[in-house]
């Protein structure tokens, strides 16, 4: 996902702004930090989305929104944000956008990333071993114990809300260039 819409992003040049939902996961200062590991990061409740939902909204409008910052090591918000500018195309990444039917409203495109589990494992161990400071062991037992489980109740669902479904176990080139194109036109349409 985070490939795709960095990708894309890169594709329209000054034209596109990314919303990613991990960064709004809720602020849990009052937590401690014992707790904060064992927390379910991959159910609807670890999100603060009627921010997501606000800010959304606000871009859409063509307003500016000071998005949160989230510490992954910490497992907590950070007092920071980062000034997001609104874009004629804002795209929004995350597991669990089409589980919220007004977060999935707001969409005028669904597109529905796919991977088979091994995939998706492996590259959690690459980016949480790399960026988040987890071991492969903890990354692994979060994926059996939560991942996995969440995917089956809450992200696979939303396939059936996708407008359109990419198979990305690897390089999907074709796919990317075929919802390149579809967003160009859809570019081109708006800016007459």
């Amino acid at each position: 996902k985070t490939k795709l819409a960095d990708s894309l992003v890169a594709a329209f040049a000054g034209k596109a702004a990314v919303l990613r939902q991990d960064d709004y996961y809720k602020a849990r200062h009052a937590v401690p930090f014992p707790d904060r590991e064992k927390t379910n990061y991959d159910e609807p409740g670890a999100f603060d989305t009627p921010l997501l939902l606000r800010h959304l909204r606000t871009l859409a409008a063509g307003g500016e929104i000071d998005c949160p910052v989230y510490d992954y090591a910490a497992h907590d918000r950070t007092p920071a944000t980062v000034r997001i500018s609104p874009a004629p195309l804002i795209i929004a990444e995350g597991i669990l956008l089409f589980h919220e039917p007004k977060i999935r409203a707001a969409f005028d495109l669904k597109v529905f990333v796919d991977a088979a589990p091994a995939v998706r494992l492996a590259r959690r161990i690459e980016r949480d071993t790399k960026q988040r400071g987890r071991t492969e062991d903890s990354v692994r037992l979060q994926f059996e114990t939560t991942v996995e489980p969440m995917h089956a109740l809450y992200v696979e669902p939303g396939r059936s809300h996708a407008d359109l479904v990419i198979p990305m176990n690897g390089p999907n080139p074709a796919a990317f260039e075929v919802l390149k194109a579809y967003l160009a036109g859809v570019l081109d349409k708006y800016s007459v």
